[in-house]
């Protein structure tokens, strides 16, 4: 198939970290065929994220606007149609970008879906007759996704994004960079992959007894405060939260020597940027496909299933087990201060 006329339309609508991990596969498709036109179809809260890709356009999607409901889907359909879109890449694959895949495969073009691989997501985090082993990750499901399009893109060295300049506001904070930067962001959506606060600030009470190092906590804004608490009497830390806009904090995180994450959309977006990236997990496990990119196997910090057996119990974390709720205390809070040191060693 000649792919020079070709216009590829990427769709996945969310998570945060769910969109960062398609980042490394749009580069490398725009690098290895750079010949064809690719639009990613997301939020435009995402938007920040790709646009100092090279050839790639974003197109916004309003959910709660023009592209709500039944009737929003079909004007959505309209939308990206009007872009000239020859093939779409369903990467969400949920009824709303399912129903837009299904006419634009009634009108002759050419569609593929990531499979998510729901039922041995459902066999890992089974209560009964567990079937622990890994899975595929997600970056390779979309892989084959694009394999089906008929675009053989491989990840055959890291694809990552350019660093962006500090920003002003943080400069002002921080002053100019002289010592290592740590990055912490504590929280999680779900309790069952949040480590426990108490133990956090161990954590951050350790690293920051080495005034070489600067430490920038990160969280929305229902975070604010708990992250002012963290921050309070530690004169080299700093709290981020409500003090930057998105796309500064993206550039913030992109010169950081290393993030210390929940299984989190914080932790995709350090990994976008060769950040080396150490993350912790309860509920959750790596083995479901959803680990950042480019990172090794021994930076995730698992919960010890020898003690909780039936982890993970949870894709997402939403999977409440009696009897789990500290099952992330058994990541100590001195192995995740010796990871982190030998990151940035």
């Amino acid at each position: 198939m000649s792919n020079n006329a070709q216009h590829i339309a990427i769709i996945r609508l969310s998570a945060m970290g769910d969109v960062a991990m398609t980042v490394p596969v749009v580069l490398a498709l725009s690098q290895q065929y750079p010949d064809i036109k690719i639009t990613v179809v997301s939020r435009p809260f995402f938007k920040s994220i790709f646009e100092n890709i090279p050839n790639v356009n974003f197109f916004s999607v309003h959910t709660h606007h023009q592209h709500k409901g039944f009737l929003g889907v079909f004007k959505l359909y309209s939308d990206i149609k009007a872009l000239g879109v020859t093939q779409i890449a369903d990467f969400h694959n949920v009824l709303r970008s399912q129903v837009v895949r299904q006419l634009f495969a009634f009108f002759g073009k050419k569609v593929a879906a990531t499979d998510k691989g729901r039922a041995e997501k459902k066999a890992l985090t089974s209560l009964t007759n567990k079937d622990f082993r890994p899975l595929k990750t997600m970056t390779q499901r979309h892989l084959d996704t694009l394999e089906e399009l008929g675009y053989s893109v491989n990840l055959d060295k890291p694809y990552l994004i350019e660093k962006g300049p500090i920003p002003e506001k943080a400069s002002s904070l921080l002053g100019k960079k002289n010592e290592k930067w740590i990055g912490i962001a504590p929280f999680a959506h779900y309790k069952g992959k949040t480590y426990p606060i108490d133990l956090m600030e161990k954590v951050i009470v350790a690293l920051s007894e080495n005034k070489h190092y600067t430490i920038l906590l990160f969280g929305g804004e229902p975070d604010f405060v708990r992250l002012e608490h963290l921050a309070h009497g530690l004169e080299n830390v700093f709290n981020f939260s409500k003090k930057i806009s998105f796309i500064d904090e993206l550039h913030l995180i992109s010169n950081l020597d290393v993030m210390l994450s929940m299984d989190s959309g914080n932790a995709h977006l350090a990994a976008l940027f060769g950040v080396k990236t150490v993350t912790l997990w309860g509920a959750t496990h790596p083995y479901a496909g959803f680990a950042p990119y480019n990172q090794p196997e021994e930076n995730c910090l698992v919960a010890d299933r020898a003690q909780y057996p039936l982890l993970p119990t949870s894709v997402y974390g939403n999977v409440k087990v009696s009897g789990y709720e500290d099952a992330m205390r058994t990541i100590s809070p001195e192995k995740i201060v010796d990871r982190i040191l030998s990151q940035l060693n």
